[in-house]
């Protein structure tokens, strides 16, 4: 089978908005494929992030840092990956304008039958 269609993950990016941009890339059941687009966006006060599924994200372009509940914050820079497993009490704290994640969600299921 051929590919359908070539994407660059930054280029385009979307105009600067006041909401953060997602894009799904690619969906199969149990796993979902995000590009997303932050500028300087951030978790509203007392947001919390709690998700079903196990989130691993990869940094492509820019900076962030992310805060779990216990307080800790993790920076990351471009290149950076993280793991977060589901149910894992996150959210984002600083996003440097224009950067740009990979986003990958993966059930416990798709998870064990790597």
């Amino acid at each position: 089978m051929k590919p359908t269609s070539i994407l660059n993950l930054l280029y385009p990016l979307p105009e600067s908005a006041a909401s953060e941009d997602f894009q799904t890339l690619l969906t199969r059941p149990g796993l979902r494929i995000e590009r997303i687009v932050s500028d300087g966006q951030v978790s509203p006060p007392g947001f919390w992030y709690e998700q079903a599924e196990d989130e691993w994200l990869l940094l492509l372009a820019g900076q962030a840092v992310l805060e779990y509940e216990d307080g800790q914050q993790v920076a990351l820079v471009m290149g950076d990956t993280l793991l977060i497993p589901a149910a894992c009490r996150h959210r984002v704290v600083f996003t440097a304008p224009r950067s740009v994640w990979l986003a990958v969600f993966c059930t416990a299921e798709v998870a064990a039958a790597r």
